[in-house]
């Protein structure tokens, strides 16, 4: 579709769910997952935060472990970047749906908060670097933005509105500190699967043919507030 030129919004992925004796019901994965010894704690503990149950976990003489969890395929998205990301890539990774078991408690949000544009505009170097330290940016300078769009993440857990188009404003005083080039880290670029994992229940992501964008679901910051409480 981008390809021939459409653009569209698409929402967190959501788990089909089936209704059984008037009781909503969602299915369930046995996840088998083989990792080097030296991993095994991150994958321990990336799946003890989706309420996984260990089933079974035993190391072959060859320094791999492998590990059979059972979780709810909702507990599943976003896993497996995490886990490539988390093992250095080492990971293997294998999934079948084994079943339907009664609707569970909705996850906690498993990420922290995230960056959003105060304004529109064109980025700035400047603001850009006022942004680095509060968290990781999405966006480079001289880059359009909008009011609501998501531009990076926070390092806290609540999301945070900031200026990336503010400019510098300009002084009469001079000196070598001041004036210095600004030195910013490249802005993380997300694919298309890495941004529906990113992608949290209030949160859309736009498709173009040229560009993918992270936005909130409601643009107004005061309508975003009031909706939050």
């Amino acid at each position: 579709m981008r390809r021939e030129g459409f653009e569209f919004e698409v929402g967190r992925p959501q788990v089909v769910t089936i209704e059984e004796d008037g009781e909503t019901k969602e299915p369930i994965e046995e996840v088998i997952i083989e990792v080097p010894a030296e991993h095994v704690g991150t994958v321990q503990m990336e799946l003890g935060q989706r309420r996984a149950n260990l089933i079974e976990q035993f190391a072959s003489p060859k320094g791999v472990t492998k590990l059979v969890y059972e979780l709810p395929t909702r507990a599943l998205i976003g896993l497996r970047g995490i886990l490539m990301t988390g093992t250095k890539g080492t990971a293997v990774i294998n999934s079948l749906v084994t079943g339907y078991q009664p609707k569970g408690q909705a996850l906690q949000q498993l990420r922290s908060g995230v960056l959003i544009s105060f304004e529109q505009g064109l980025t700035t170097p400047y603001a850009l670097q006022n942004a680095e330290a509060r968290g990781t940016t999405f966006v480079g300078p001289a880059e359009k933005v909008y009011a609501g769009q998501i531009i990076g993440l926070n390092q806290r857990n609540e999301d945070m509105e900031i200026n990336v188009c503010k400019q510098k404003h300009l002084t009469n005083m001079r000196s070598s500190s001041s004036d210095g080039v600004v030195q910013l880290t490249p802005p993380t670029i997300f694919s298309l699967e890495q941004c529906l994992d990113f992608i949290e229940n209030d949160e859309l992501l736009e498709v173009t043919p040229k560009s993918l964008r992270l936005r909130k679901r409601e643009l107004d910051p005061n309508k975003r507030k009031r909706a939050g409480k």
